[in-house]
């Protein structure tokens, strides 16, 4: 079974006739990193905040573990893409705020136990603030005294410290400079090798998408009075040549900013139908 499963979903805001997604099916396993590509406004959040729980389909389910979820549930760790630090906490205090308050109310926390559980709390947030590449000086700094990579870092280990299965990212590079970027792919790369979360990655990047995932889902209306649909599903190769690489980013940004005529045409992207994992060699079959 499917970790994540959409089944005919759809949803509008609004008109019903202006529909954000239309009829989404689509399946990710359990360990995948998925990125998902498209145009601004084409539902890539909306599909995220699907999988969270956060907000509900018009048409369909979305099941998380074969079950549906009407709440966001600590199954999903989520990181936005502008800074969700408290800004009146230190980094350990942001880390360690999440296990708190899912374990102790006002009341529990005047009891011994809290006491003892607060500091293996503080312990393991340790371990993610040398885990996501910073100093255990950095632990008693407030928001406003990190860059803005360091305070993606300590959102990202926000999110792990809660030991969720699923981990979501809405664009969470996309307001740091190219240096800091790259150091936040290799990061995230690291951290999903070593933690086997299923991660699922929304950007507007095409070269990040085919870097970072094991799969790129790419959204697209069929037309601008349609809801998005799956135009492409790739299986993203291990390596690749440069040359390949390249066309590869040409046939995703295609697919991504695709439209058509007429609603009853099948997409066709390189040969792959929505709904189809294809492959590479799929896209590109004379270069690979």
């Amino acid at each position: 079974m499917a970790l994540i499963q959409f089944e005919k979903v759809s949803v509008s805001y609004g008109a019903p006739s202006h529909p954000v997604l239309s009829s989404i099916d689509l399946s990710i396993e359990e360990g995948e990193f998925v990125c998902l590509l498209g145009q601004t406004g084409c539902g890539k959040s909306t599909l995220l905040r699907l999988v969270l729980g956060s907000e509900q389909p018009c048409e369909g389910r979305v099941l998380i573990d074969g079950t549906e979820h009407d709440q966001p549930d600590p199954i999903c760790g989520y990181v936005p893409q502008k800074y969700s630090l408290f800004p009146d906490k230190t980094v350990m205090g942001n880390i360690t705020f999440g296990p708190e308050v899912s374990e102790f109310n006002l009341l529990t926390r005047l009891t011994p136990r809290y006491f003892r559980q607060r500091r293996e709390f503080r312990q393991q947030a340790m371990q993610y603030i040398r885990r996501i590449g910073l100093q255990d000086a950095d632990a008693g700094k407030y928001p406003d005294q990190l860059s803005g990579g360091m305070q993606q870092r300590v959102a990202i280990a926000q999110a792990l410290v809660n030991r969720p299965r699923i981990l979501l990212l809405d664009e969470a590079f996309s307001a740091l400079d190219p240096g800091t970027r790259r150091d936040m792919q290799v990061l995230i790369r690291q951290l999903w090798r070593g933690t086997g979360v299923t991660l699922v990655f929304v950007t507007h990047n095409t070269q990040e998408a085919l870097q970072l995932g094991t799969r790129v889902i790419v959204l697209a209306r069929e037309t601008p009075n349609h809801g998005s649909r799956v135009v492409l599903d790739l299986a993203v190769p291990s390596s690749c040549a440069a040359d390949v690489f390249s066309r590869l980013v040409a046939r995703l940004d295609s697919a991504a900013g695709s439209t058509r005529e007429s609603e009853e045409l099948t997409p066709t992207i390189g040969g792959a139908t929505p709904h189809d994992l294809a492959t590479a060699q799929d896209l590109l079959p004379n270069e690979i």
